[in-house]
C-alpha cells in the first residue's frame, strides 16, 4: 500500500492532475459559500472511496470534519493512519453504513468511472443523496472525441482496452437529477484534453 502511495502520483504528469483536481475541488467549496453554505469549521464530510487519503488534506484544511470509506480494509487503513479520523469499509452499491443526512458533503472522487452498468451508477447517486445533507462532489469521465480516437488507435495496434466507462454528454447530469441532486456545475479537468470531469452536487 505505501508503495503504490509513493509510485501513484509521483510522475509529472499525475502531479500536474493532482494539482488541478484541487484547484477544481476549491472552486466547489467557492461555488457552495456562494451559495449560502457557511464555513465547514468542523461540519461533517465523508470520502467515498477514500483510497489512501489523497484529499485528506484539501478536504481538512476547508474545515470539515472528515469520516472515510472504502471497499478496501487496507485503504480504510491507510487513510485512517495518516489523519486519525474515522473510518468504515463499505460497498456503496449495496449500501452505506450512515444514518440518512448523517453527512453535510459527501466527496466522491475517481469513483464513478469504474460504475458500467447505469443501474449500479443509480444506487450508488441514490446512497450518496440520502447520507448527504446538503452536498456532494463527484467525479466522472465523459466521452470526448480525443478519447474515441485513441481507443480506435489502441484497437488498430490490438492494445488492451482501458476499463474506464466513459459516458455521453448530459448522462450524468441526468442520473444525478433523477437520484435527487441539482447539477450546480460539472468542469472539466482539462477541456477536451482529458475526460475527468468533477460535479458539483445540491440535494434537492
Amino acid at each position: 500500500m505505501e508503495d503504490y502511495e509513493r509510485r501513484r502520483y509521483r510522475g509529472l504528469d499525475q502531479r500536474i492532475v493532482h494539482a488541478r483536481e484541487i484547484r477544481l475541488i476549491r472552486a466547489c467549496f467557492r461555488a457552495m459559500r456562494a451559495a449560502g453554505e457557511d464555513e465547514a469549521r468542523g461540519a461533517p464530510a465523508l470520502d467515498l472511496p477514500c483510497g489512501y487519503g489523497r484529499f485528506t488534506d484539501a478536504l481538512r484544511n476547508d474545515g470539515w470534519t472528515l469520516s472515510h470509506s472504502d471497499l478496501s480494509f487496507e485503504m480504510v487503513r491507510r487513510a485512517k493512519a495518516k489523519s486519525g479520523l474515522s473510518g468504515a469499509v463499505a460497498d456503496a452499491k449495496r449500501g452505506l453504513p450512515f444514518r440518512p443526512g448523517a453527512f453535510r458533503l459527501v466527496f466522491s472522487v475517481r469513483f464513478f468511472h469504474h460504475l458500467h452498468d447505469p443501474t449500479d451508477r443509480a444506487a450508488v447517486l441514490g446512497e450518496l443523496r440520502r447520507v448527504s445533507a446538503a452536498w456532494a462532489i463527484v467525479s466522472f469521465y465523459r466521452a470526448n472525441a480525443l478519447h474515441r480516437l485513441q481507443r480506435r488507435a489502441r484497437r488498430l495496434f490490438n492494445k488492451s482496452r482501458t476499463n474506464i466507462k466513459m459516458i455521453g454528454a448530459g448522462e450524468f447530469e441526468r442520473e444525478a437529477e433523477t437520484a435527487g441532486f441539482e447539477v450546480v456545475f460539472v468542469k472539466p479537468l482539462f477541456k477536451g484534453l482529458h475526460a475527468y470531469h468533477l460535479a458539483l452536487l445540491r440535494k434537492k
